[in-house]
């Protein structure tokens, strides 16, 4: 398994050399907050790397919703034909060139770059070879790296601890706030998605739907039951992308709303309001509301034009 990990031993330990080596003159080689950075530097150029992957998730749950009216169909067709309807969904997906687990895509891209990661500061607690993967170490400082990043702290806590390899009671609170930290982000992430990226559906036999319950769920579950065993450095590379994820996917949400969604309906509102707002208006302010005729609201608005009262002639 060396020749197929290796190279991404060496991929995530470079990147964080580098972003080491661009740092260490503003804020000390051997500081904790050159290699915290230097680990977040390493979330920035894989998720930029991500970015088509993530639009490709984006094109595929709209899709997927979309899809929903034929998947009822399909779902009431075959109700009692469990199989039958399973390839009926899957030759619907292939038609349309989509997949119910796009969503995972991400997430799943980037388990590669955290186990990498993972050993990467495994190696540098244990001070083993892996630890010292970049070649530009190597070549040049010839372990020194390692012995730096081996005491790197991030507030009090080595980057290379976990919770439960360490009996130090500052380890211990770190790697727990940033379990939390980690678990919480994963969590207002997906609700973010659920409450405002995806459109109104019933809940009832809906595959999409439970699918994204699901990952409501579980995902926190499990990074809070395994966060224990990851070094602080794996969990500040993961709390971070969380904060990535979520930024990334307000902007598509605000910017760029799936059809039917909440966000689209918002969205919808504040353009009809600029569009009220923009009409010519005599001096009474007010928008056009839905359901009402713009004609009459406009003629509602008007100022009435004070009559001119004939003089009468003096006799």
């Amino acid at each position: 398994m060396g020749f197929i990990l290796n190279p991404l031993y060496n991929l995530v330990s470079g990147i964080i050399v580098l972003f080491h080596n661009l740092l260490s003159p503003l804020l000390g080689e051997n500081s904790g907050v050159t290699w915290s950075l230097s680990i977040m530097g390493l979330v920035v150029v894989i998720r930029i790397v991500l970015i088509p992957l993530f639009v490709k998730q984006i094109k595929s749950q709209r899709a997927l919703t979309a899809l929903q009216p034929h998947m009822k169909e399909i779902q009431k067709k075959y109700k009692d034909d469990r199989q039958k309807q399973s390839e009926e969904m899957m030759k619907l997906y292939k038609e349309h060139k989509t997949n119910p687990l796009a969503s995972c895509f991400p997430i799943l891209a980037q388990a590669p770059i955290f186990f990498a990661l993972f050993t990467v500061l495994n190696g540098i607690a244990a001070k083993t070879p892996e630890g010292v993967a970049a070649p530009i170490a190597r070549g040049y400082l010839k372990g020194d790296y390692l012995e730096s990043a081996a005491q790197a702290e991030f507030f009090g806590a080595k980057i290379s601890e976990t919770f439960l390899g360490s009996d130090d009671i500052k380890v211990k609170l770190v790697t727990v706030l940033l379990i939390f930290v980690m678990s919480a982000t994963t969590f207002t992430t997906q609700r973010q998605l659920m409450t405002k990226g995806m459109p109104k559906m019933d809940s009832s036999n809906n595959m999409m739907l439970q699918q994204q319950k699901i990952m409501l769920y579980l995902f926190p579950v499990i990074f809070a039951v395994s966060g224990v065993n990851f070094p602080v450095g794996v969990l500040i590379y993961w709390s971070t992308t969380n904060f990535w994820t979520w930024g990334q996917q307000y902007y598509v949400i605000k910017r760029n709303p799936t059809p039917g969604s909440p966000a689209f309906e918002e969205l919808e509102r504040k353009k009809a309001k600029k569009k009220g707002e923009a009409l010519p208006t005599d001096g009474v302010e007010g928008s056009t509301i839905e359901g009402e005729n713009p004609g009459a609201e406009e003629v509602k608005g008007q100022r009435n034009q004070p009559k001119k009262k004939k003089k009468k002639k003096k006799p």
